[in-house]
C-alpha cells in the first residue's frame, strides 16, 4: 500500500456488488499469518468490507500485486543461544481520516525469530504524537501478558 494514501469510507465510487471484494480482502487474512508485513494494509481494507469502493479495490489488486512479488519470502526461524526477548513499538497520530483516532503496532522477538505482532487502532484519540506514542508502548506488556500468560 502507498504510504501517503488515506483510505476512507468516503472515497471513491461503490462497487453494487463487493462478493468478490470481501471474498479476496478474506482471503488475504490467511496471507498475512505468513507475511506479517502485509497486516497493516490488510487491515485498512478490511475496515471497508460493509461499502467497498473503485479505490479500495485497487488497494487490495496492489496487495495481490505485492505478495506476487514477494512469493518466496516468509518467516524465517533460526537458532540462536543468545536469550533474548526484544520488542519493538510504533504509533501512528490520527491516522484514521474518518474517526482520527490512532494506529499502534508491535514486533515481539524472542531470539531473534519473530513470535507475536500486531496493528491496532486505539481506543480513544490522542491529542498529540507523544500521547499516541505512550500509548502504544503502555499496551504492548498489557497484551503481552494477555496473549503469553506473563504477568
Amino acid at each position: 500500500m502507498v504510504s501517503t494514501s488515506k483510505l476512507s469510507a468516503n472515497g471513491g465510487k461503490f462497487i453494487t456488488n463487493g462478493t468478490k471484494y470481501r471474498s479476496i480482502v478474506g482471503a488475504l487474512q490467511y496471507a498475512v499469518v505468513t507475511h506479517p508485513n502485509i497486516a497493516y494494509s490488510v487491515n485498512k481494507v478490511f475496515q471497508f468490507m460493509h461499502a467497498p469502493c473503485d479505490i479500495l479495490f485497487q488497494a487490495v489488486k496492489r496487495i495481490l500485486r505485492y505478495l506476487q512479488d514477494i512469493a518466496d519470502n516468509g518467516l524465517r526461524f533460526t537458532s540462536s543461544s543468545r536469550l533474548s526477548l526484544t520488542t519493538f513499538v510504533d504509533a501512528t497520530w490520527a491516522s484514521d481520516v474518518d474517526d482520527r483516532r490512532s494506529t499502534s503496532g508491535f514486533c515481539i522477538y524472542f531470539r531473534g525469530n519473530l513470535i507475536s505482532w500486531s496493528s491496532h487502532k486505539q481506543q480513544v484519540v490522542a491529542r498529540s504524537t507523544a500521547e499516541a506514542e505512550y500509548r502504544s508502548v503502555a499496551s504492548t506488556p498489557a497484551d503481552l501478558s494477555v496473549d503469553y500468560g506473563f504477568s
